[in-house]
């Protein structure tokens, strides 16, 4: 199982589900904002047009934090993301590998 997304410069692969569980807490502090903007427009606005722009900027955010995170703890995002992905994203049965990525992000 890949885990690791690509480098989002052509946006050909996205991180799995398991990879943005992980990163949620990065993701909250790097794109919280933007993701509010983004909730704000689409409960304000019917149309999925209207809020294209604020999807992209939150797209191109979370890009961002995993090609970071990749770079910064990538074996230890990887290990994480796993753990999460084989225990159906149960945080507690992963706090080992939890610790080594954030102690490796913190380090970075």
């Amino acid at each position: 199982m890949t885990t690791q997304a690509s480098t989002h410069d052509d946006m050909a692969e996205v991180p799995t589900g398991a990879v943005l569980y992980g990163l949620a807490k990065h993701i909250k502090a790097s794109c919280g904002t933007i993701s509010r903007d983004f909730m704000r427009c689409k409960k304000e606005d019917m149309d999925p047009k209207a809020c294209l722009d604020k999807g992209a900027t939150l797209t191109r955010c979370v890009m961002d934090v995993t090609k970071t995170a990749n770079e910064k703890a990538g074996e230890e995002l990887n290990k994480f993301a796993s753990c999460l992905h084989y225990y159906g994203s149960k945080f507690e049965k992963c706090r080992k590998e939890q610790a080594a990525f954030d102690e490796a992000m913190a380090r970075a």
